[in-house]
């Protein structure tokens, strides 16, 4: 299958969250299938700095925007792979600019014009490139209009006529949504401008449109496609799922083993798999305790936290739990992440007044990232609600046992170490289901009584969670289906 897929943002031309690297991932494991993706991404200032090279094309567009004409460029690239090519939408007024969506002070004013240019850009590049797509594979609400023009304006001409539009939604809290008299923006009819369709509360919701639209949707984990359809996880969309729950579906995220797989990674202190892992989680932990200068303690549990310090990634309930046990419980904890300020200030309180028990690295570093996976003994995750997440699967594979609320995608990757589960050999980290300090803090003195004092059913988790497959290419067959069947589909409605 020739298999389009357009997002506002894919590693390395540029990245602000997961989407980036999902969007560089599946393309590669489909290419690994047998299939032609190709992916439409805008040229932002920063992909000057991706590392690859990046041509000029004779692929131009005027683009009529509101009541004026705007001319853009396609340039051409390819993964690292360089298997998958990459066509970059180029229109420096849009996209010329430090950062891809906004500034501190809040979102760039014009973003509905941006991406209602990028739809339409990518839309009619698609007509000129002479590749029979049979897929359009759109990720988020930037790309939200390109369902509507793909049926509204393209639906009976050839070589659109046959392509089945994928809509992923990767977080449903960001939702692109503008004032009404942006709708002239887009270009289409003032008739869609209604509660089915395009509007939302008077305004122009870019989310729902693709919803609607689109012949099917997916989410990045079963367990959210449900959620999603119920306050307060819906974000207020949940009726409009609910209404397309027959064609809504979860295929979670995979893990690029390439990168993070402790049998090979080259930032940390000793590699290791799931058949040595005691010696090598040792020594990676020894190394990571004498790296952030913590006591070196091989037997001190070894808690360590990776990403933004806010209340959705569950912070609110961390920092009622951590104050009460730096000053009771011989733990060590390592945080890595930057964010809200009160947890800034939280953090640089505790670590300067328990300096053998508290490190926080108030940044983002790829290789302090492998090394704390690596040397802790515990992950903590327990976010208020996670769509897919990426660092308890990466946490399975480097032995760190993950400790997570029941949500998500984190709900359909950890079986919590209960007595069967642990017999069944299905155990591999601890969860609970009630979203409080209580239930967290219960869950984590679970999680170190095990591993201070039943060391061999500590091992058990470990080695079930390092031996499992969350790998992209089990995730890249479940949409390889999807697309053959609303393919199909799309195929027998121009049948019939």
């Amino acid at each position: 299958m020739n298999i389009l897929i357009a997002s506002s943002e894919v590693v390395p031309f540029s990245k602000t969250g997961g989407l980036a690297d999902v969007v560089e991932a599946l393309p590669r494991e489909l290419a690994n299938l047998g299939h032609q993706p190709v992916v439409f991404t805008p040229a932002y200032r920063c992909v000057r700095g991706c590392g690859l090279p990046i041509d000029r094309t004779e692929v131009t567009f005027t683009i009529r925007i509101g009541s004026k004409d705007v001319r853009g460029r396609l340039l051409r690239s390819h993964l690292r792979d360089h298997r998958v090519p990459v066509y970059l939408v180029e229109q420096d007024d849009y996209y010329d600019r430090d950062r891809l969506y906004g500034t501190e002070a809040g979102d760039f004013a014009d973003n509905c014009e941006r991406y209602v240019f990028f739809c339409r850009a990518v839309l009619q590049a698609a007509g000129v490139l002479g590749i029979p797509f049979d897929i359009l594979h759109c990720n988020d609400w930037q790309t939200g209009l390109m369902p509507a023009y793909l049926r509204i304006e393209h639906g009976h001409q050839a070589g659109y006529d046959q392509i089945a539009a994928l809509f992923t939604i990767h977080n449903m809290a960001y939702q692109g949504q503008f004032w009404h008299w942006d709708m002239l923006l887009t270009g289409l009819d003032w008739k869609y401008f209604n509660w089915h369709q395009m509007e939302f509360h008077g305004h122009l919701n870019l989310l729902k449109t693709g919803i609607v639209f689109s012949d099917a949707i997916t989410t990045v984990s079963p367990q959210y496609a449900s959620e999603i359809q119920n306050p307060p996880f819906g974000c207020k969309l949940e009726g409009v799922l609910r209404h397309r729950r027959d064609v809504l579906s979860g295929i979670l995220n995979g893990v690029n083993y390439d990168i993070w797989d402790p049998a090979h990674d080259p930032l940390i202190e000793t590699p290791y798999d799931a058949a040595t892992w005691a010696a090598g989680k040792a020594a990676c932990k020894a190394a990571l305790q004498r790296e952030l200068g913590l006591p070196v303690q091989p037997r001190t549990p070894l808690v360590g936290l990776i990403g933004r310090l806010a209340d959705q990634k569950g912070w609110d309930l961390v920092a009622e739990v951590m104050q009460q046990w730096v000053a009771q419980r011989d733990v060590q904890w390592v945080i890595l992440g930057a964010g809200d300020e009160y947890y800034i200030a939280l953090l640089r309180r505790l670590s300067a007044q328990h300096p053998a028990k508290v490190v926080a690295r108030l940044e983002f570093s790829d290789p302090l990232a492998h090394r704390i996976e690596a040397g802790a003994d515990i992950f903590l995750m327990p976010s208020r609600y996670e769509p897919c997440g990426l660092n308890q699967m990466y946490s399975l594979k480097y032995g760190a046992v993950p400790v997570v609320h029941r949500t998500g995608g984190l709900a359909d990757t950890i079986v919590d170490a209960t007595s069967g589960n642990l017999a069944a050999d299905k155990a591999n980290g601890f969860s609970f289901a009630t979203y409080d300090a209580h239930h967290l803090d219960a869950t984590l003195t679970r999680a170190v009584h095990v591993y201070i004092n039943e060391p061999r059913q500590w091992a058990r988790l470990v080695t079930t969670g390092m031996r499992q497959d969350w790998s992209w290419t089990r995730s890249a067959r479940q949409y390889v289906d999807l697309y053959s069947k609303i393919a199909a589909g799309r195929r027998g409605d121009l049948v019939h």
